[in-house]
């Protein structure tokens, strides 16, 4: 099969053939259909202190059809189209048993997260069956969902607070998109650029403000008062001690971002307002599975106030990825790009 190969070292992505994956014992054998581009996958083929490693398979956004079914398992045939909760966790030790967390579980060594390939071996735990009313596209898109209602769930958003979103990327689109669906008052999304203006707004915020040297009046015009929650989804140097100048007293700020560089933050200031602050990375299988139930009643009853797949921007097959991963490091228009693994 074909598959998508980092060889490491910050050096570029490449296509090569390799051995088609076999099936074993509780294990399905996926036909990739697509795999989204993540900005981890971007920031970890860079070479830098955080790295996949030398010659290394990857992809964790992805959904396909089975195309063979290991022995022992049972409830799924040939055909059938599933997401794929990239995590594999042992189920067993105390961070699966009290938190079921995939992303911190420390005992499994098996891995999901090669969704770049024509092909994918995954265990039967992490496959979470597509309801006849997705597409390909939602597939794909559970994984990211998945991140975003995560963290919005651990704001603990009550109905009619105010939220400030900072970011404009997929992350930041979708906590949006949480945000809303849990009950917030008024929604602001702020970032440095204005170029998802428009998708912000689709996807649930009230307004848009850019980051400057009159942002905080803004955000408190916007919503009618300090945010109660902040939403951290940049990941990069300054925007903790951004989101603490922001939050209103007793505010919640939750960390999406991951940034992998020191981020300073004033005690005192954050002290002087009572702001609780929580780091959040990874899902449940609980998550993708009420995604996929989510997405299925609103495409049958015509609920939800937004489409996820508006985010895609692009599509490309896999021999175009590694020309892709370039374009995607420098200035482009793209936000979620979609790689069709077995044609286009």
């Amino acid at each position: 099969m074909k598959a998508a190969i980092y060889p490491g070292q910050g050096k570029p992505i490449v296509i090569e053939t390799i051995a088609d994956p076999q099936p074993g014992p509780g294990e399905l054998l996926i036909r990739v259909d697509r795999c989204g581009i993540c900005g981890t996958d971007l920031s970890m083929t860079r070479g830098g202190a955080w790295d996949f490693g030398n010659g290394v398979q990857f992809g964790h956004e992805y959904a396909g059809t089975v195309a063979e079914v290991g022995k022992g398992v049972t409830g799924w045939k040939v055909g059938d189209p599933l997401a794929v909760l990239p995590s594999v966790a042992c189920g067993s030790c105390e961070i699966c048993t009290a938190h079921g967390n995939n992303v911190l579980c420390r005992e499994s060594t098996v891995t999901a997260s090669v969704g770049f390939a024509e092909l994918a071996k995954v265990p039967v735990s992490v496959a979470t069956r597509l309801p006849s009313t997705l597409s390909m596209a939602d597939g794909a898109l559970i994984e990211p969902m998945a991140i975003s209602l995560y963290g919005a769930q651990m704001a603990r958003i009550r109905p009619g607070e105010r939220v400030l979103v900072l970011g404009g990327g997929t992350v930041a689109l979708y906590a949006i998109y949480w945000a809303r669906r849990l009950g917030a008052g008024r929604i602001v999304a702020m970032s440095r650029s204005s170029r998802r203006k428009d998708l912000c707004i689709e996807m649930g915020a009230d307004a848009f403000v850019a980051f400057g040297d009159n942002e905080v009046g803004e955000v408190v015009e916007a919503l009618g008062g300090a945010p109660q929650v902040v939403l951290e989804c940049v990941g990069a140097e300054g925007m903790l001690g951004r989101s603490v100048l922001h939050a209103a007293a007793f505010g919640r700020i939750v960390s999406l971002g991951f940034c992998t560089s020191p981020d300073p933050v004033i005690p005192g200031m954050a002290s002087y307002k009572c702001v609780s602050m929580h780091f959040a990375v990874g899902y449940s299988m609980r998550e993708f599975l009420t995604i996929a139930q989510m997405l299925d009643r609103d495409s049958i009853h015509g609920g939800g106030h937004a489409d996820p797949k508006a985010i895609v921007s692009g599509r490309v097959g896999l021999a175009d990825l590694p020309a892709m991963f370039e374009n995607l490091r420098g200035p482009n228009a793209e936000t979620k790009v979609h790689v069709h693994c077995n044609g286009l």
